[in-house]
């Protein structure tokens, strides 16, 4: 079974950084699309950012510049590298894959939650001010 695990959340004051890692089992990471999102309590799920088979990468304007998603084939890791954090960062965070070997078809969004066929039960980041 396709197993997905968050770790490398915590709490840390505002322009700080966090290192998140997504260790898998039963999926191979350079197979596929992946991507990180994010939620706050009562609000839907965002897109943080997404990296395709090929290392190409998409971000939401937000993280742009301090958000960096990356990934070990070798450990079948997905990584999401935070820097400059700030308080409006504070969410769950949550690691997801999907069975298609591109985050965007035809002209689609990355950060639509449909595309991603596994997730992870997520890791919270907290950002002080």
């Amino acid at each position: 079974q396709v197993q997905l695990v968050e770790s490398g959340g915590g709490s840390v004051q505002a322009g700080g950084s966090l290192r998140l890692s997504c260790v898998t089992s039963g999926y191979t990471v350079s197979n596929d699309c992946m991507g990180w999102f994010r939620q706050a309590p009562g609000k839907e799920r965002e897109g943080v950012a997404a990296i395709d088979c090929d290392g190409s990468a998409s971000y939401a304007d937000s993280v742009k510049g301090r958000f960096t998603i990356s990934k070990d084939n070798a450990k079948n890791t997905l990584y999401l590298q935070m820097n400059s954090l700030k308080p409006e960062d504070t969410d769950m965070y949550y690691c997801a894959a999907a069975l298609i070997w591109r985050c965007r078809l035809y002209g689609d969004s990355w950060s639509q939650v449909g595309k991603y066929a596994y997730w992870g039960q997520g890791t919270q980041v907290t950002v002080s001010s």
